[in-house]
């Protein structure tokens, strides 16, 4: 026995060395800001100091110097496993990996190496270690029955971090319910905490997740694609309303452009043709803010096609209407229409008789706030009335510049209307804006049969060209107005073939 406790004692002073020398080729070898948990293997070793010096007090009680011995010994083994977790975790395996290792598994290696420091401090207090192997079936078995849901979550939860299907900060979803989705803020051992987007915290079992199907919205890239579903009527062409679907996220503060949005015919229903609109978001916590802002681009673009949305619903309204009545309001609304339209400056030059014509097929269109209604350098042949709401113009391509403001009454676009020219500046809209829309197809019947209007709108243009110019300050003109207006009616004649033979 004496020779057995020489031998430990010689171990003893081996360990105390070998715990020395761990803790401080430790130190240039941990990161800097990880040096600090080398105090704890520190205060374990002068633990183990003040314990063996302790024995020298009580060298007449042979009961009490075996357990400071032995107490001792584990503070001496305890410090050493610490410092070996640190040494080996987190300087090489950090090194050698491309990230950090998984908390769990960490915690799991240093478990073992703690559990390793219990049993040699057993084997020196003379415990047989074959008797508890022993009776370890038993004892496992009983503990397994009573940690069946410990365990399952602590298995669960290693078996997750070592897949890794999620990260902190991922958002995932993890039931067929939209309110289980949320961002990961912590995993651990036995459940993995995420905020909803309802900003409730809630807590999911590891093994939870583990059974059930997980969709993650950050990876593998930020990107998410989301997608609103719409019907339309099905006799509108695809083509038209995917085209209007897909220009309505123009825009839209939170939709990528690349990649670039698309709009597919998903399905024929009775309640009409679904289609989906697809498009990709990075800050997926408002998801829902940007879902409701492209719905409500698509009902504005959709009612300027006079598109209405189906609904599954069916309204039946009963009511008794003359078509005395129907005249009636038709009448007033031109009527209303043509007061509008002579607020235009070259359209007053009209008679009463073609500017009715014309109010007859004037078309109202509606667009969202920040919608582009029209973009510089695109071809036209329409002229819009501001009829509510403010719209905001700016030149300049993509460092794009404010030059004006248009309110209700005011209108732009008249040179497209009347020469087909390019647009010259981009025009957008404020607030939510109504807008009259006069097109070639509406105005060409009135030159047509009466063409020496042509000349007046020609000489009007040129004059509203001279008040902007010169508004603008510029420089002064090199050509006389004259001049100017006969231009310009040469390309009204030509551009709504007057005096031709049309095709």
């Amino acid at each position: 026995m004496d020779a057995w406790r020489a031998q430990i004692t010689t171990y003893g002073g081996i360990g105390l060395i070998a715990a020395l020398v761990l803790i401080l080729v430790s130190i240039p070898v941990l990161p800097r800001g990880e040096r600090g948990k080398l105090k704890l293997p520190t205060l374990l070793l002068t633990i183990h100091l003040g314990l063996l010096g302790c024995r020298t007090l009580v060298s007449d009680d042979a009961v009490a110097q075996e357990a400071l011995y032995v107490t001792s010994t584990f503070f001496l083994l305890a410090s050493i496993a610490r410092t070996t977790h640190l040494f080996l975790l987190h300087s090489l395996v950090k090194r050698m990996t491309a990230g950090p290792l998984p908390r769990i598994v960490g915690d799991l290696i240093q478990a073992i190496f703690f559990l390793m420091a219990v049993l040699v401090t057993m084997s020196a207090a003379g415990v047989e270690l074959s008797s508890i192997l022993t009776t370890s079936a038993l004892l496992t078995a009983v503990i397994g029955l009573s940690l069946q849901d410990t365990l399952g979550n602590l298995f669960a939860g290693l078996a997750i971090q070592l897949q890794q299907p999620f990260r902190v900060g991922d958002w995932i979803q993890w039931n067929d319910d939209e309110t289980k989705i949320g961002r990961v803020t912590e995993m651990n051992w036995r459940a993995v905490t995420v905020v909803t987007l309802e900003h409730v915290e809630i807590t999911v079992p590891n093994a939870t997740l583990a059974k059930a199907g997980l969709s993650n919205f950050s990876a593998p890239a930020k990107e998410a694609r989301r997608q609103v579903v719409v019907w339309a009527p099905p006799n509108r062409s695809p083509r038209e309303v995917q085209r209007a679907l897909v220009l309505a996220l123009d825009g839209v503060k939170g939709v990528l452009t690349s990649p670039r949005p698309s709009a597919i015919t998903l399905e024929f229903t009775e309640r009409g043709v679904a289609y989906a609109l697809r498009y990709f978001i990075r800050d997926f916590e408002r998801r829902d803010i940007i879902a409701g802002e492209v719905r409500n681009r698509v009902w504005y673009a959709l009612d300027r096609l006079g598109i209405q949305i189906p609904a599954p619903m069916r309204t039946v309204h009963l009511h008794e209407v003359t078509e005395e009545t129907l005249e009636h309001e038709e009448e007033l609304r031109v009527e209303h229409l043509e007061e509008e339209l002579r607020a235009v400056g070259f359209l007053d030059v009209l008679p009463s008789e073609s500017l009715h014509r014309l109010a007859e097929k004037v078309e109202e269109r509606r667009y969202a706030p920040g919608e582009r209604i029209i973009r510089e350098g695109d071809e036209g042949e329409e002229l819009f009335i501001v009829r509510h709401g403010r719209v905001r113009v700016e030149v300049g391509g993509r460092r794009r510049k404010e030059v004006a403001r248009l309110s209700t009454g005011q209108f732009f676009g008249e040179m497209s209307l009347m020469t087909g020219a390019e647009r010259r500046a981009s025009v957008s809209a404020i607030d939510e804006v109504v807008v009259l829309v006069i097109g070639k197809s509406a105005l060409r019947p009135v030159l047509s049969e009466a063409p020496e209007l042509a000349e007046r709108i020609s000489e009007a243009l040129a004059a509203r060209q001279m008040e902007l110019e010169e508004a603008d300050s510029r420089e002064t003109l090199t050509e006389m107005p004259e001049r100017q207006s006969g231009v310009l009616l040469q390309r009204i004649k030509r551009f709504f073939s007057l005096g031709q033979n049309d095709d």
